[in-house]
């Protein structure tokens, strides 16, 4: 199927994309101690020519244990300077790019044994003043995004994180406002945190929201098992200010409920009206663990289910990560239909900036 609708633009509020083509956030550990470099701001630029929008690895707020791994980078302080660089290098390039704006919550360390300065926080250790500085702390940083001439800013609220785990029952066993039984009450602390970023930046600065049913402690997990639970879950994120939904699931081919084929992106933008990207496997056959612990890559697959689905208006945009992590040039030789020069995904990539 041809692939050229997806190189059509797109206008949302301040927003106005060359394509529908993005790239999401992929956590890198290049920045020392948080501060990114000039390596980093060439890696985004190298990428902004050919790219719809350039969503930026996830970067953290300013609370002690917001990270588990010293170079992933700080979004305050000295970093700053650093994030100022990398965007005028993407808007020099004709670039569009936001900050994903992050806190780990109690997910530990990785590998190296890197301790932050603080005990790791989630529902189950925040007090309520804990939680009031969070979300000032993500107003703030979404101020600073603002300040620092960014495009628009995504909250990171999947995968098992921080804002992930006040959503899911199994980590937020709190009694106070912030939890509860259902999806719905347990929102508010993502609810919270977008009112106050929405209060910040204002009306027609694009908030972006990355959500997923998986999470890094259990692939099978599912915050909402039925459309109305999914309803519960995302309208009151789009009454607080939430202007895209940015739906991760590890294949964007498979349905997220038994009585329709629509994936979870096309069940956001169903039960939203909003737009949405969807992600998850794009034009790559393997399976992304998989390529990360063996040696072996991930190779190119076809688009045809793509394209069936966003011809079908099922999203409006299409992240794509590996595939984008790996090779720079991926976005021109789509267009220029050079399917055949496609790179095999690597874990190696990971390892550097190019």
């Amino acid at each position: 199927m041809n692939t050229q609708t997806l190189f059509s633009s797109f206008t949302y509020k301040s927003l106005s994309l060359k394509n529908r083509i993005v790239m999401p956030a992929m956590t890198r550990r290049h920045s020392p101690d948080g501060l990114p470099t000039q390596d980093v701001a060439e890696y985004y630029a190298r990428r902004a020519e050919d790219l719809g929008l350039i969503i930026s690895e996830g970067t953290v707020i300013e609370r002690p244990a917001s990270k588990n791994s010293k170079d992933i980078p700080d979004f305050y302080g000295c970093a700053l300077d650093g994030w100022r660089n990398v965007i005028n290098l993407v808007h020099d390039k004709s670039g569009i790019m936001g900050p994903q704006l992050w806190h780990v919550g109690d997910v530990k360390s990785d590998a190296t044994g890197w301790l932050p300065p603080s005990p790791f926080e989630g529902p189950g250790s925040m007090s309520t003043g804990d939680i009031q500085v969070t979300i000032a702390k993500f107003a703030e940083a979404a101020l600073n995004a603002k300040k620092l001439g960014f495009d628009f800013l995504e909250i990171h609220g999947a995968h098992g994180y921080l804002i992930d785990q006040f959503f899911w029952d199994h980590t937020n066993q709190r009694k106070d406002e912030y939890g509860g039984k259902t999806i719905g009450e347990r929102t508010r602390f993502a609810v919270d945190v977008v009112k106050a970023i929405r209060k910040s930046v204002g009306p027609d600065f694009v908030i972006s929201m990355r959500l997923s049913q998986w999470k890094i402690q259990d692939y099978e997990a599912k915050l909402a098992s039925t459309p109305k639970e999914m309803e519960s879950w995302l309208l009151p994120l789009l009454d607080a200010g939430v202007d895209i939904f940015h739906c991760s699931q590890r294949r964007y081919w498979e349905a997220e409920f038994g009585q329709s084929d629509l994936n979870f992106a096309g069940w956001a933008k169903k039960i939203t009206g909003q737009p949405t990207i969807t992600v998850g496997s794009v034009g790559l056959s393997g399976e992304f663990l998989q390529a990360l612990y063996h040696k072996e890559g991930s190779g190119t697959t076809d688009f045809d289910e793509l394209m069936r689905r966003f011809e079908r208006g099922d999203f409006d945009l299409v992240a794509v990560g590996r595939a984008i992590l790996q090779d720079a040039m991926w976005v021109k030789k789509l267009k220029e239909e050079r399917i055949s020069e496609f790179q095999d995904f690597s874990k190696d990539s990971l390892g550097v900036y190019y």
